[in-house]
């Protein structure tokens, strides 16, 4: 094996060794197949970069098809919402396709399965079937109906068609081997009857085809060369087979690419839920506020909170691609978007747990305007200008009347500097009834103003601290998010629900205050708080309320919590 080849993943080995066997790189096609049931997730990210990224390696169409077969659970909304995610992550598809498209086409297929003796209609209850088709240890037994004639299952077909039973009466049945050590090879069900409107072909049916028979021949007829799905599939690979191969026997004339399954590991993440079902019902019961919560793992989800398109699409790149699962730690995911922000985010100063500064010796009622770079990492950003006063903000928690030498904030007596600012000195305080600190009166030390070039300003000060001028400040209601689960794979539990991990206190909503080039912040503007995190003006913003939802801190502070 060469070197060259080595670098490839597994999936690119397989598409190198079947170009090389003479497969002409024109015939080269993939898909992204999602159920649009809900919205599309981190986990989905990866069959999203899997896809789209070998499409856009070797110069292949992608097409995006949607596995709408299940009305009872799909909607138009979920379709608009699978798009917008796709496109804003940066890809773009080849066609837009429907596995409803070819419900006439399966339907005529499964036809053609029934006069060949290899399908049956099936008019046992879902308790006998489900017993008859055995255990992975003990073989399954034939249904009663299994040796129904054609014409009796044609006719039994054309009624479920049509719209002559109720829902169970009827299922059509592939005949297989209901003696197949793979427990998906024994008489699988192709179609049920099912009275429900469909998204997009409304009522013209009332029989819908399972994801099994459908799957494999939408990629068939679509000529997708290969059909890459998650590991959980491989039991279905043989299944796959078989249904196209019976089905390519017949259409090879037309339809000459035999498109082939191959399965990669999912995508799992530490201290988050997958499942889709279960994402809904933390919609449903009110956990979140929506499919869109900054907490959730969806993709707009992650999208309001803040992420970007690049440091998922890293993130995915990251993972990489393999045949065996494993949990990544949530927290690579958040090294990400710090090290994405870090480059293209604006510095900005906003004060989130406010006391009050009062510098004794600065003027009453002068005021100025400093200068203060947007992003040092960014030489193209330019600069801003901030207001600075003699009554100012800073963080609580920056401030200690006593404090031993490792404390380098704030404390009676010692000198720090203010970002782009002033050196000052605590001297004193104000406090309440209850013993609370309301006013620290401090003095400055006009020679030492930030980028004077002076003696003065040249000094050695350990501590920096971020600040707003309180006469200047904006009110701003910040949301501060931490792990939506306390548990580490809070659905892993056989004894214990899910919902048992949830964490009480995943949001806290913070009256803070910021500086007043915030004012006109655009809805999905990221902004790096100095020295306290990564923050996204939120969709629920307006310019008489600003909103701003807590992406990342600058540093893990989750790994801290658990190593206490």
């Amino acid at each position: 094996m060469s070197e060259e080849t080595k670098s490839l993943h597994f999936l690119e080995q397989i598409i190198e060794e079947d170009l090389a066997n003479g497969m002409p790189k024109e015939n080269l096609r993939f898909r992204f197949p999602p159920e649009p049931n809900g919205y599309l997730h981190i986990g989905h990210t990866k069959a999203i970069g899997i896809s789209f990224g070998l499409g856009q390696k070797y110069k292949a169409p992608v097409n995006l098809r949607f596995d709408d077969t299940n009305p009872a659970k799909e909607e138009q909304e979920y379709v608009d919402a699978i798009k917008r995610d796709i496109t804003w992550l940066g890809y773009q598809w080849e066609n837009e396709c429907y596995s409803s498209d070819y419900f006439q086409q399966l339907y005529d297929w499964a036809v053609q399965l029934i006069k060949e003796g290899n399908a049956y209609v099936d008019s046992q209850t879902s308790e006998a079937m489900r017993i008859q088709k055995g255990t992975p240890t003990e073989v399954g037994t034939n249904s009663p109906f299994r040796n129904r004639t054609v014409e009796e299952n044609l006719d039994l077909f054309t009624q479920m068609k049509n719209g002559e039973f109720e829902e169970g009466e009827h299922i059509l049945r592939a005949k297989i081997d209901m003696e197949s050590p793979n427990m998906l090879m024994r008489d699988p069900l192709m179609y049920r009857v099912l009275k429900k409107a469909h998204h997009r072909t409304g009522t013209d049916w009332c029989i819908y085809p399972m994801y099994d028979w459908t799957h494999g021949e939408s990629d068939y007829l679509e000529q997708i060369s290969h059909s890459l799905c998650s590991l959980e599939f491989k039991p279905h690979r043989e299944l796959y087979n078989w249904f196209r191969d019976h089905v390519y026997e017949h259409s090879k004339s037309t339809l000459p690419l035999a498109p082939k399954q191959r399965e990669f590991s999912r995508l799992n993440l530490s201290y988050t839920i997958m499942s889709k079902r279960k994402l809904l019902q933390l919609v449903e019961k009110g956990i979140v506020s929506g499919w869109d919560d900054p907490r959730m793992p969806t993709i707009s989800g992650l999208r309001r909170r803040g992420y970007t398109p690049a440091s998922i699409r890293n993130f995915i790149e990251t993972v990489g691609v393999s045949k065996r699962e494993n949990v990544i730690d949530v927290a690579l995911l958040e090294f990400k978007i710090r090290e994405d922000l870090n480059k293209i985010a604006d510095r900005v100063m906003g004060v989130l747990d406010p006391v009050k500064v009062v510098i004794d010796n600065y003027p009453e009622g002068e005021e100025e305007l400093l200068i203060a770079e947007n992003n040092p990492e960014d030489e193209q950003a330019g600069s801003r200008e901030i207001p600075f006063s003699r009554e100012l903000y800073i963080e609580r928690e920056d401030f200690r009347e006593e404090a031993n030498k490792k404390f380098f904030r704030l404390k009676l007596g010692k000198e720090v500097r203010l970002k782009s600012a002033y050196f000052i000195t605590a001297n004193s305080v104000e406090k309440d009834e209850n013993g609370e600190i309301t006013v620290i009166h401090c003095t400055y030390d006009p020679k030492t103003k930030s980028g004077s070039n002076t003696e003065e300003s040249k000094r050695k000060v350990k501590g920096t601290l971020h600040w707003v001028s309180i006469q200047h400040a904006i009110k701003a209601e910040v949301r501060s998010y931490d792990r939506l689960f306390l548990d580490e794979a809070p659905d892993s539990h056989k004894d214990r629900d899910y919902m048992e991990f949830v964490n009480p206190d995943s949001l806290e909503v913070i009256t803070a205050f910021v500086e007043p080039s915030l004012q006109s912040a655009k809805i999905g503007t990221q902004f790096q708080f100095q020295r306290l995190g990564y923050f996204n003006v939120d969709d629920d913003s307006t310019s008489e309320k600003l909103v701003f939802n807590k992406i990342v801190g600058l540093r893990d502070s989750w790994a801290k919590k658990i190593n206490r």
